[in-house]
């Protein structure tokens, strides 16, 4: 992994630390020359081969996410005006689900209204594996474009357990201050344990570790979270 990662590795004791300690140490040993993207892994205790095990849903952390978000809003009629008005980038009905079927993929987050569903339809193939299919229990299928669309670019970050029961998410850049990065990364853990879902038994939350882009991941003290 090269000598600053060992380095940097080396500074992280075998022990599990509060959110505000392992915010301040990957800001501490934080080594590229870019502004590293700092996300937060949680092992869950549930199978997601079952629907009613899965974890999903989303959250609108305090301080953003550090980067300008480029929406997609697939509309049509008056809706399109008002997705302009509220600050969309790229607005369209079927001319821009034809765009994005033929590959074209220049943006962040997709919106879509509920009536251009059918439309959308052909590209789960194209946006599923890559996280940005609307989804009503994420909010970006929905009427209220506005209101959607400001909350994608205030930081609105979608959590869900991938096939071995992990979530990955974002929680701010490494230049953030130690904070926001703390306040953040709290928000997105409560919001995952409120989701717990009611056929889960046992323990819910195995193992939760902060990292970023570059760095070795620390793990966080499970009790200090009342994360059980």
């Amino acid at each position: 992994m090269g000598k600053k990662y060992d380095s940097a590795k080396t500074q992280v004791e075998a022990r599990p630390y509060t959110v505000e300690d392992a915010v301040g140490l990957l800001k501490k040993i934080h080594f590229t020359k870019f502004n590293e993207t700092i996300e937060v892994h949680m092992r869950l205790g549930v199978d997601p081969k079952h629907a009613d095990q899965m974890v999903r849903g989303t959250v609108v952390l305090p301080h953003g996410l550090g980067k300008s978000m480029k929406v997609c809003v697939i509309a049509s009629g008056e809706k399109i005006k008002e997705a302009e008005l509220a600050g969309a980038e790229i607005v369209g009905g079927d001319d821009i689900v034809d765009k994005i079927a033929g590959g074209w993929i220049e943006f962040d987050a997709v919106i879509a209204t509920p009536d251009m569903m059918r439309s959308m339809s052909k590209l789960g193939k194209v946006l599923g594996p890559r996280g940005l299919m609307p989804n009503p229990k994420t909010g970006t299928v929905t009427f209220d474009v506005a209101k959607a669309i400001k909350e994608v670019k205030a930081g609105k970050v979608e959590f869900r357990t991938d096939k071995t029961g992990i979530i990955h998410a974002p929680v701010g850049k490494v230049e953030f201050s130690k904070d926001q990065l703390s306040e953040n990364a709290h928000t997105l853990i409560d919001s995952v344990l409120k989701a717990r879902p009611a056929a889960v038994k046992g323990k819910y939350v195995k193992r939760i570790t902060v990292a970023s882009t570059m760095s070795p991941g620390i793990d966080l003290d499970l009790v200090a979270l009342d994360a059980k």
